[in-house]
């Protein structure tokens, strides 16, 4: 079960995990909403037929915001994933492709240059350099 949303209306700092229907309950509150959810299920449906067995959700989507623009997304790269499975728009520098079909910014989890901290480490921090709170999605059940 995801936790309360903070003072800041962030989840509090740290990766909590959530089934598919727990992150629906908790963030399909508007049409809006829940236009972002299906572009999201298909994005990891996508992931999870390439091989990839969780990916993060951050961005406005996952706090208090009544209407966010879009969602994050960073998926685990791992040994398992077929880059030849993949849908070519998941790649590396086609992010505006991902975020036309999908509905969001879509990123592996990689280094980031020139810092050197994984997309993971950046999305659990607010733009003011607080911590916060992502949500883990296991792709094994959707």
């Amino acid at each position: 079960m995801l936790p309360e949303f903070d003072a800041f209306g962030n989840l509090p700092p740290g990766v909590h995990r959530a089934t598919w229907d727990e992150l629906v309950e908790r963030s399909g509150g508007n049409a809006h909403r829940q236009a972002l959810l299906a572009g999201l299920r298909r994005a990891l449906i996508a992931l999870q037929g390439a091989g990839c067995d969780t990916a993060y959700v951050n961005g406005s989507f996952v706090t208090a915001r009544e209407d966010p623009g879009d969602y994050d997304l960073c998926w685990d790269v791992g040994d398992r994933v077929d880059p030849k499975l993949l849908d070519p728009v998941l790649l590396p520098g086609r992010r505006r492709e991902a975020k036309e079909k999908y509905l969001g910014d879509i990123l592996p989890n990689m280094p980031m240059n020139p810092t050197g901290s994984t997309v993971l480490q950046f999305f659990q921090q607010d733009e003011d350099g607080r911590l916060k709170g992502i949500v883990a999605i296991s792709l094994s059940n959707l």
